[in-house]
């Protein structure tokens, strides 16, 4: 009798490990779900019209920064516009003048320029009444590339570093401080669900985005007494120009579906992936095993990057 109880013991070991194991993972997916539905489905908008007048939006000349502007128009708040190109950003405000009767302001700058621009950012937006920042300005590769191969002729990497990094700290600086005082607000920021993994042959543009995602959440921590909302976005991919899709699908929502299900989760969720589809996409990815996440991130960018040498071969040939 001792020694079958003996010979039992590590079965009934494994059994219990197995057992933890199994019940560990059914409360992750249950925890999940709940989160998933809270976030998307029994979530109610906050109204951020009284978080104060104006909402700014960097990068709010095309996909999801300009949604975003159009949304929080649609919403009542007056609208600051920031981005590079003059006349764009004169077209994208006289839209949404007509189409939503609120005012608007633009701002004229390229966020790869020196800290020159956030003085001039200071001082056109000195005394609106900002409830609302989003930073969404920022900027990838023109197509996957390994580092080594990278021609920084053009100083693309110090680009990435300007638009994706530095535009946050300064803009954020900019507004938060009246944020505090007036203990209300939401600072919204763009990260990229690349920003969760290390993301080969983008991976310059992967860091940066890590970075706005750790930035948020500290800042989120610091300021969360105030009543100041902070929220890290991290989007899959969205039919926008940075991306080059151009038809919406189940997993690739339109950027005005993507922000309509994002401007739910505000006041909801600190870190968002913003849509369902993503947020099953991040959950999968995270259950995934480490090294077939790994292959199968790797294999995507690899196919990424040959369709996009084939393009670009070809535009040469025509």
């Amino acid at each position: 009798m001792v020694d079958i109880a003996a010979k039992s013991s590590p079965c009934c070991l494994f059994s219990t490990i197995g057992i933890a194991i199994t019940g560990y993972l059914a409360l992750r997916l249950l925890f999940s779900i709940w989160n998933g539905l809270k976030a998307y489905v029994l979530s109610s908008e906050i109204n951020f019209r009284k978080l104060g007048e104006w909402a700014v939006v960097t990068g709010a000349t095309d996909g999801i920064g300009k949604c975003y502007a159009f949304e929080f128009a649609k919403r009542g708040l007056n609208i600051c516009l920031i981005s590079r190109t003059p006349k764009k950003l004169e077209e994208v405000a006289a839209e949404i003048e007509k189409t939503h009767n609120v005012k608007t302001k633009t701002v004229a700058v390229d966020f790869t320029a020196g800290n020159e621009i956030y003085d001039k950012i200071e001082r056109e937006t000195q005394g609106l009444d900002v409830g609302v920042l989003v930073n969404n300005v920022g900027m990838s590769y023109e197509y996957p590339q390994f580092m080594a191969e990278m021609d920084d002729s053009k100083n693309v990497l110090q680009k990435l570093l300007l638009a994706n990094c530095m535009s946050i700290l300064q803009v954020t600086n900019i507004f938060l401080k009246t944020m505090v005082e007036k203990k209300k607000g939401a600072i919204i920021n763009l990260s990229s669900a690349s920003a969760n993994d290390p993301t080969p042959l983008l991976t310059a543009y992967s860091a940066c985005k890590s970075f706005v995602n750790f930035f948020s959440q500290g800042l989120e921590q610091e300021v969360s007494k105030s009543n100041v909302i902070v929220q890290s976005v991290l989007p899959y991919f969205v039919q926008t120009k940075m991306t080059g899709i151009k038809r919406p699908s189940l997993f690739v929502p339109s950027p005005t579906a993507y922000v309509k299900s994002a401007l739910r989760t505000v006041g909801v969720e600190d870190v968002t992936f913003g849509y369902w589809s993503h947020a099953l996409l991040g959950y999968f990815q995270t259950m995934a095993p480490d090294f077939f996440a790994k292959k199968q991130v790797m294999g995507k960018m690899l196919a990424a990057r040959k369709s996009a040498l084939r393009r670009k071969e070809k535009s040469k040939q025509n």
